[in-house]
Parts: C-alpha cells; sequence; structure tokens
C-alpha cells in the first residue's frame, strides 16, 4: 500500500504543477509557449483550477493514513 501511496502523491504533485500552468496561460500571465492556443482562454483557466483540486485531493489521499 505503501508504494500505491508514493504514486499517488507523484500524480497529485505533477497535476498540481500543470493545472497551474494551465491556469496561469489561460490567465494570460504565463506566455510560454509563444504561440499556445490556451492563452488567455478561460477554458483553460476552469482546466487547470480543476486539475490542481483533483492533483491537492490525490496528495491529501496519499497523506492521509
Amino acid at each position: 500500500m505503501g508504494a500505491f501511496k508514493a504514486i499517488l502523491a507523484i500524480i497529485g504533485v505533477a497535476a498540481i504543477l500543470v493545472g497551474g500552468l494551465w491556469t496561469l496561460q489561460g490567465l494570460d500571465i504565463v506566455r510560454w509557449p509563444a504561440s499556445s492556443f490556451m492563452l488567455g482562454d478561460t477554458v483553460w483557466t476552469r482546466n487547470g483550477i480543476v486539475l490542481a483540486v483533483v492533483g491537492i485531493f490525490l496528495v491529501w489521499f496519499a497523506r492521509k493514513r
């Protein structure tokens, strides 16, 4: 069970990071890559927030006893 929780934690952290990037691109704060279709699109802001929340839940679940 320890390996499963470690994998969940790694996936959760990755989801938080990617979700944060998507959110910042959707808000047009991070303009990388410069030709990204995600820049300034509120759909990607929403998708990023949802993914980050799922990542937070995964990390929380992995650390729970």
